[in-house]
């Protein structure tokens, strides 16, 4: 069972952001229910960064929920965004992915193919994996 590729757990049909677009499209993304605390961020449909839920509150501290506090719609996604990241691509095994998450350096990895994303999975998906085993 470990050796399923992580295209067999992985969320499709990702909802991702561009890095022009402004932060405040970010805080409704994480208003909704049932969201992955982490952004592909794609240019071109390539991805070019990762934007995490740390990041976002990191970069408005001191803002409130009201959609009008101004840093909403100062900043753009690639203003906090962490560039180049780690991704893999959909044939990856289960196992390696949980190898790679346990070391701690990611929480999220964007899952790849001909250079679009096609997935995303979370430390969450691979808990909730080897639990059902």
């Amino acid at each position: 069972m470990k050796s399923l590729p992580v295209s067999s757990i992985m969320t499709k049909n990702v909802v991702c952001v561009s890095p022009d677009q402004k932060i405040i499209d970010v805080k409704h993304i994480y208003e909704k229910e049932k969201f992955h605390h982490h952004i592909p961020v794609t240019k071109d449909k390539k991805l070019v960064g990762m934007l995490s839920l740390i990041d976002f509150m990191y970069h408005i501290k001191g803002a409130g929920l009201n959609d009008d506090d101004a840093i909403y719609n100062k900043l753009n996604v690639k203003d906090i965004m962490t560039p180049n990241p780690y991704a893999i691509g959909p044939d990856t095994l289960v196992s390696e992915v949980a190898e790679e998450l346990s070391k701690g350096r990611y929480r999220a990895v964007p899952i790849i193919e001909n250079e679009n994303i096609v997935g995303i999975v979370s430390t969450a998906d691979i808990i909730r994996f080897f639990l059902k085993k």
